[in-house]
């Protein structure tokens, strides 16, 4: 389901000035330098006026879900297992969501973030092998109804998205962290959780082929914005 793409969204969407975007992946998938480009989009509209975009990250996105995420990617929590990890977290998507997703989706902005609950049932669920009914009922505590309107997805096989991320890991003088560093196996399991997620959900989440130039991944990621958040287009043109 590549590229697929279901054009409008739901009514309670497209009331809202603002909108929830999560980028999902494998490791090296690119999803910093697609948010980077397209808050870089959104707000590019003189057409629509300024609009507020915020980025973030999980895990992280507030000082103690930052602290938290280097933890857990120092592989603090691995020998206690997958829902330790979980645990950890889901008490920084807490803090995350209270101290800045919900605060800016209600005064109107746009809200993009590289990760958020379907890591977790991706990298502790499907690959770590935590129960579904476990993520699920942390999911209904934790996240609520503050739901992602939109989830890309940014799908390549893994062996890519490891060399990349070595590539980078090198450039930038650091070592892999606590999940770059498992094996294939695990990346490949990680990479069909995903595609099942977007196969359950296809209203919410559009699958986009990470292994195509990055111009072309920007186009089709503001091509799937465009068709199902239309309030959130700079112009038609654009899109294209």
């Amino acid at each position: 389901m590549t590229g697929t793409i279901v054009t409008g969204a739901p009514a309670e969407v497209l009331a809202r000035p603002g909108g929830f975007i999560t980028f999902e992946g494998g490791e090296g998938a690119g999803k910093s330098t697609q948010i980077t480009r397209l808050a870089a989009w959104l707000r590019a509209g003189p057409d629509r006026g300024p609009r507020e975009v915020v980025t973030t990250r999980e895990p992280g996105g507030s000082p103690r879900a930052e602290r938290i995420r280097a933890a857990v990617l120092s592989g603090i929590a691995k020998p206690h297992g997958p829902f330790a990890e979980a645990l950890m977290f889901a008490a920084a998507r807490l803090d995350h969501l209270a101290t800045l997703i919900r605060p800016s989706l209600a005064r109107g902005a746009v809200v993009l973030c590289d990760r958020f609950s379907d890591s977790t049932r991706a990298y502790q669920g499907a690959a770590g092998g935590l129960e579904p009914e476990t993520l699920a009922a942390l999911e209904r505590v934790v996240v609520g109804p503050t739901r992602p309107d939109l989830t890309l997805i940014l799908d390549l096989p893994p062996e890519i998205g490891l060399a990349r991320a070595r590539q980078r890991d090198r450039a930038a003088a650091v070592t892999p962290d606590r999940f770059e560093a498992e094996a294939l196996e695990f990346h490949q399991r990680l990479r069909a959780a995903f595609r099942a997620i977007a196969e359950a959900e296809p209203g919410r989440c559009v699958v986009i082929d990470a292994q195509a130039p990055p111009d072309a991944v920007a186009q089709a990621v503001r091509a799937a914005v465009a068709a199902r958040l239309p309030h959130l287009a700079p112009g038609v043109s654009d899109a294209a």
